[in-house]
């Protein structure tokens, strides 16, 4: 059909009152907040039921937490 616009022709244009995003690289996907967030749901479940529960979940919500951080800080150092 002659009155479609193909969608190479304006990929470039930035359409009025919008900014073009700087280049800033994005971080690497990772676990480490999924894991703080399972660590956390252990650590509500433990203080309902057992102690055994709430110590997997502080220690799964601590080694998430620093696993975390250290990812972070080594993002950082790299720039």
């Amino acid at each position: 059909m002659p009155d479609e616009q193909s969608t190479t022709q304006h990929s470039d244009a930035v359409p009025p009152g919008w900014q073009v995003l700087p280049d800033v690289p994005l971080p690497h996907p990772t676990y480490f907040p999924a894991g703080v967030a399972m660590g956390v749901a252990f650590l509500f479940w433990g203080l309902i039921t057992t102690w055994v529960v709430l110590l997997v979940g502080v220690a799964l919500f601590i080694a998430a937490l620093a696993g975390w951080i250290t990812e972070i800080r080594h993002e950082y150092k790299s720039k």
